[in-house]
């Protein structure tokens, strides 16, 4: 670059190198002059990102060999190949680099021209420093969103868990371990948990993971059954046992034969079809309406609930001898609010499901992450579907903003209590706490902690390493 800019009078220093540390950006500077490197250089430092420097197109076409680059900032007037044609380049080889284009000959021809052969965005001499900055800053951030996104999808990919289950958060985990364990025995399952929290899922992982995963697996949700059809559904029914049976129907435990009955929300069976139940688990024998014949079957029972079971049997709303019966094993799943570690990966799956695909795939700007991770979710993960359906049905863009989501989501207030202390705490120093315990709550994932707070990673490193330095000059 040469002279053009509007600066105010700058100290000569060395180019800055920034800490080697992978997680940090990092940004070339390509410019035949000195003096314009070292003052990019500084803002890019004072930014937190690692600098790297090039006078001519060969020196930056090395660098880009030899360095993991984010961001190239080139003139378009440097020696050898010229910036255009260094654009060229690192659109055909590095197409995931960023390309800022600087030049004090920025014609609308040379910017339409930067722009078609793949330049993120260019700024023209003479130009102030803080639109050169805040145009840096941006092209970070879209860094940022381009690669969670890219780490979101590879865990989605590999994470651990059963078929179409998401999350790594502890309790998830804790609820894998025992899938993985009742999935190798028949005996019965309860599942419990808040309504949206996947206990079909649950359901479904564990006949898909065992031995009969190749017979059928039948879905039964209890509080749609109309009454007086209840056992006709459980049980079936020959031609003639009432009025309009024109044919013989195998209810659902004769359908599940050799396979797993999934009867969800059993806590709203009535108690008199839960004495047939009981029968039906301990006899292994169904007796359809109208017929004087009992059907032996074999099947495993899945049971779930939204409602505290142990309260209705005290309340003799629900047979203590059916719960048992069921209880063999009880499997709860914790609600998302107590798993908001998940929500990343839980969207990253929504918006690759709701996507058009004949479009770029849908990106959650931070302001928008940290709303959904400080809500409550009272509908669960069912409800955060939902939410995110929306948002890209009704985005304008393929970056989605706190603005296209639900406006309950802006609205409502979290559960969490409100500190109780009179202690008078610096901002300084609740920023700190607030830092820590993110990383606290998120296993020391500090790309989950930035999310958590609605914050860039390299905000998160500047600050971490500010409190590092601290603590050395304390010990010192």
């Amino acid at each position: 670059m040469r002279a053009g800019f509007e600066t105010p009078n700058t100290p000569a220093v060395s180019e800055p190198l920034a800490p080697e540390r992978p997680e940090v950006a990092t940004v070339l500077i390509v410019d035949d002059e000195e003096s314009a490197r070292r003052l990019c250089a500084d803002i890019a430092t004072e930014e937190g990102l690692r600098v790297r420097t090039a006078g001519t197109t060969e020196q930056a076409l090395e660098t880009l060999d030899e360095t993991p680059v984010d961001i190239v900032m080139t003139d378009l007037r440097i020696p050898e190949l010229g910036g255009l044609e260094l654009l060229r380049r690192i659109r055909e080889h590095y197409p995931k680099v960023a390309v800022l284009v600087v030049t004090q000959y920025g014609t609308i021809q040379t910017a339409v021209e930067a722009t078609r052969l793949g330049a993120s965005d260019y700024v023209t001499k003479p130009f102030h420093i803080e639109e050169l900055r805040r145009k840096l800053q941006r092209l970070v951030h879209e860094q940022e969103l381009d690669q969670e996104n890219r780490v979101l999808r590879e865990q989605l990919r590999t994470r651990p868990g059963y078929k179409e289950l998401i999350g790594t958060s502890p309790k998830m985990q804790r609820v894998y371990k025992l899938i993985e364990k009742v999935s190798q025995h028949n005996y019965p399952v309860l599942i419990l948990g808040e309504s949206g929290t996947g206990k079909e899922l649950v359901a479904r992982s564990i006949h898909f993971s065992g031995a009969r995963h190749h017979k059928a697996f039948v879905p039964l949700d209890c509080s749609a059954l109309v009454p007086t059809l209840i056992e006709s559904e459980l049980f079936g029914y020959v031609k003639g046992a009432f009025t309009g049976a024109m044919h013989t129907k195998p209810g659902v435990f004769e359908s599940a034969d050799n396979g797993t009955l999934f009867l969800d929300e059993i806590g709203n069976l009535p108690t008199d079809m839960q004495a047939k139940l009981l029968r039906v688990l301990q006899e292994r024998e169904v007796k359809p309406v109208g017929s004087n014949d009992r059907l032996t079957v074999n099947v495993r029972i899945i049971a779930a609930t939204n409602r505290d079971l142990e309260a209705a049997v005290r309340e003799n709303t629900f047979r203590k001898d059916l719960f048992f019966r069921l209880n063999v094993v009880q499997i709860k799943l914790p609600p998302l609010r107590e798993r908001k570690s998940d929500i990343p990966l839980l969207v990253q799956a929504f918006l690759e499901r709701f996507a058009d695909p004949g479009r770029p795939l849908p990106v959650l700007a931070e302001d928008a992450m940290a709303r959904l991770t400080s809500y409550d979710w009272p509908g669960n993960i069912r409800e955060l579907e939902n939410a995110i359906e929306r948002a890209v049905a009704l985005g304008s863009g393929p970056i989605l903003h706190s603005g296209d989501l639900p406006s309950n989501l802006h609205y409502a207030s979290t559960t969490e209590p409100a500190p109780t202390s009179d202690e008078i705490v610096p901002l300084d120093e609740m920023e700190r706490r607030a830092i820590l315990h993110a990383l606290d709550e998120s296993a020391g994932d500090k790309l989950m902690a930035a999310r958590l707070l609605g914050i860039g990673k390299t905000t998160l490193y500047r600050k971490l390493k500010q409190y590092q330095s601290q603590a050395k000059d304390l010990s010192t």
